[in-house]
């Protein structure tokens, strides 16, 4: 039988994160003069990367228009949120139950486009780390999300066909690297990613958990026999 694999975002899927990446780029907005902006508008901002949320963190507070921000914004940035990783961050309910049966069927992983460090003292911190046989950052050597690049490669490494993946997570970035990787996917609607997704690229194909409690069902029904 073929080997199956199992891949989890990390914000807005395993971990709701938004607090603290939003008291962190309100900080830098701060600090550099602006004004800070609401919490659910900097949520809005989150999946591509600290780069990509810089930027737009920037922009949206009026501090520049520049592509990337004054210079060392984004090192700032990436030092006021290493302090706070862990302040508001927490696990979704539901979240390790959901992982633990996903070992029981497939290599587990995580596929993040936020850096590798902080995403593995995120895990290390709520205890969830030793659940996960591979952490995939966006810092690494392949292309961040929606480039199917490193889920490709998780693919390789586990041994699993396309039908045999699924990719679990809350934003267009997800859908559409599971899309590019023709691999399973299921979308975490409870997720703050979801708020941007556009319902309409659902193509039916797809699963659909409103809560992460819901992932446990859909993990087994992804992990049943074909008969």
């Amino acid at each position: 039988m073929t080997s199956a694999l199992i891949v989890f975002d990390l914000d807005g899927t395993l971990v709701d994160s938004k607090r603290d990446l939003a008291e962190s780029a309100n900080q830098l907005i701060a600090e550099l003069g602006g004004v800070p902006l609401s919490e659910e508008a900097i949520g809005l901002m989150i999946g591509g990367g600290a780069a990509r949320l810089v930027r737009r963190a920037l922009m949206a507070a009026g501090i520049s228009d520049v592509p990337g921000g004054p210079p060392g914004a984004l090192s700032r940035f990436t030092e006021v949120y290493g302090s706070r990783l862990l302040r508001n961050t927490r696990l979704y309910d539901g979240v390790p139950d959901a992982v633990r049966m996903a070992r029981e069927h497939a290599r587990v992983a995580v596929l993040t486009n936020k850096a590798r460090d902080p995403s593995e003292r995120i895990l290390e911190g709520l205890g969830v780390r030793e659940l996960f046989d591979d952490v995939v950052g966006g810092d690494g050597p392949l292309p961040r999300k929606p480039d199917p690049a490193a889920l490709l490669d998780l693919m390789r490494r586990a041994g699993a066909s396309a039908s045999r993946t699924l990719l679990v997570g809350d934003s267009t970035f997800d859908h559409q690297t599971a899309q590019r990787a023709s691999s399973r996917c299921c979308m975490a609607a409870y997720g703050f990613g979801y708020a941007t997704f556009a319902v309409e690229d659902l193509t039916g194909e797809e699963w659909i958990a409103t809560d992460a409690r819901e992932l446990v069902g859909i993990i087994e029904r992804f992990a049943a026999p074909v008969l």
